[in-house]
């Protein structure tokens, strides 16, 4: 089920310059959790997994999901987008029917 989330070389790139800043908390944790639109991904910097956190690791960069959130993030990809507007993790999910404008919740 590991296989079945992604994460570009962008977001690989980026997740290792910011635990470069933090000794403590060298992995990455996505969550899907209650949100404006359904659902809210967030984003969180953690020392150390869960029992029930499964662990993506590429390119040095190390991700944790925990079970229920792999759930609905089967088949995502996890980028980093650096454009004028705006720098931040995005979740490309193929489970997503509707979003809102904050891009962060869905249904």
């Amino acid at each position: 089920m590991t296989s079945s989330v992604t994460v570009t070389e962008r977001a690989a790139e980026r997740i290792a310059q910011i635990v470069s800043n933090e000794p403590e908390n060298n992995m990455l944790r996505v969550s899907v959790e209650g949100g404006c639109s359904g659902f809210e991904y967030h984003f969180d910097l953690v020392p150390n997994a869960e029992p029930e956190d499964i662990l993506i690791e590429h390119a040095g960069a190390k991700v944790l999901v925990d079970s229920l959130s792999l759930t609905y993030l089967a088949g995502s990809e996890i980028d980093y987008v650096d454009d004028l507007m705006s720098a931040s993790f995005k979740i490309k999910n193929p489970n997503a029917t509707a979003a809102c404008g904050c891009g962060t919740s869905f249904s």
